[in-house]
């Protein structure tokens, strides 16, 4: 049974990762506690619908144990379940209703890994300096013409898979990502607006709504070739489109 806490949500979660860094400060083996997204550094985003995103970082031969086991985070709280999600970490929800998402690595797979610059909670002394810096960029840096042609072909492959019958294929492709590619270019065209590179479509209500067309571009399953009329639409008043490609999109969604 989850028992609620009265407290406001956005403090519980940030009390809870002191709780964890002071719980980790006592294991030996621990290294250091990041914490990304809105506990991280974007903390100006924090609600009642967050949860906690976090890595930690632990002496080599000592992931595994971090990972099989959650003794660790029941030090700062009870565990009503949790399950693990990935090689490197576990999903959990915590008996007073707020859910964790986390990652254990050694320094040296911190290292080589991908993420989004995040907030040191706690770190021992000994702790290599930056380890909240990625040494790795997310990816490659987006261009315009890329975005554009991603979506396009996202468009065309789907549009041929729903007439082949494949709708939920199709609505993958056309309204799940090309819609994505939509919102990395207008990304690009509107630099100032913030977005996650491991999901563009966070917060994307509040960046771009009134910018896209979104209750057009992602319609529902059995109309996708409206949802891909639109998007090229939209593509063709905001960017530089091949007109080969989007007379090929068009001939699918018309037929003509």
């Amino acid at each position: 049974m989850i028992e609620a806490d009265e407290t406001a949500i956005p403090q519980r979660l940030l009390r809870r990762l002191d709780d964890l860094g002071t719980a980790l400060s006592k294991r030996g083996d621990a290294i250091a506690l990041i914490a990304l997204g809105s506990v991280g550094l974007d903390v100006d985003r924090l609600d009642d619908h967050s949860d906690l995103d976090f890595f930690v970082i632990v002496d080599d031969g000592a992931k595994q144990r971090y990972i099989d086991s959650v003794d660790w985070l029941e030090a700062a709280r009870p565990i009503a379940f949790s399950f693990p999600n990935t090689v490197d970490g576990r999903k959990a929800l915590f008996d007073d209703g707020l859910f964790a998402e986390y990652a254990v690595f050694t320094v040296d797979e911190l290292v080589r890994s991908a993420f989004s610059p995040g907030r040191i909670v706690w770190q021992r002394a000994d702790a290599p300096d930056d380890l909240e810096v990625p040494r790795r960029p997310a990816g490659a840096s987006p261009t315009l013409d890329h975005q554009v042609c991603e979506a396009l072909t996202n468009l065309y492959v789907g549009l041929h898979r729903d007439a082949r019958g494949e709708k939920l294929a199709a609505a993958r492709l056309i309204q799940t990502h090309a819609v994505d590619r939509v919102i990395t270019l207008l990304g690009l065209l509107e630099p100032g607006k913030q977005q996650d590179p491991f999901a563009v479509e966070r917060g994307v209500e509040g960046r771009f709504a009134a910018a896209l067309p979104l209750a057009a571009m992602v319609p529902g399953y059995e109309r996708n070739r409206e949802a891909a009329a639109a998007i090229l639409r939209w593509l063709e008043a905001h960017a530089d489109v091949d007109p080969v490609m989007a007379d090929a999109v068009r001939e699918l969604v018309y037929g003509r």
